[in-house]
Formats: C-alpha cells, structure tokens, sequence
C-alpha cells in the first residue's frame, strides 16, 4: 500500500490540517485559489509593516516570478466576492 504524504496546509489559519489533507485527498482544493489566498495573506503582512504597496508587490513577484506584476496587483486589491 501506498503511504500518502501530508502536505503542508497553506490555509492553517481557516481550517485544520486535517480537515486540508481530506480535501487534498478528494480533490476539492482549487489550487489556483489557494495560491491566490495567499499572495493576498502575504500582501497584507507586508502592508502591516509598513511596506508601502507598489514594493510588497515586487516583493510577491519575487516569490512568485511566473505571475507579472499587473497579475499580482489584481489578485491583491480583487474583492474576495463574499465581502461586501
């Protein structure tokens, strides 16, 4: 039998990792919206301590060198849908 490998949960502040790796497990994870949860997470850690935005974002951009700036700066000021 194959052992499943527990990944890390990139979203430990909304659930449990439980709970992340039977989603990981059924296939219900969007991971393009996970990734984009947590550009939004990092930019607003960045922004609490002070770093002004146009740098946070070039700071992301380097974590995340795939996605050009404009992309970055959408995913970050996008409303989240839910909140109003």
């Amino acid at each position: 039998m194959e052992a499943l490998v527990k990944q890390h949960n990139p979203l430990s502040d909304l659930i449990s990792d439980e709970v992340y790796q039977v989603l990981v497990e059924h296939n219900l994870l969007d991971a393009k919206s996970v990734r984009n949860y947590q550009i939004r997470k990092r930019f607003r850690q960045l922004r609490a301590q002070n770093v002004p935005a146009y740098d946070a974002i070039e700071r992301i951009q380097e974590e995340y060198p795939q996605l050009q700036f404009d992309t970055i700066r959408k995913i970050v000021y996008r409303s989240n849908g839910s909140r109003h």
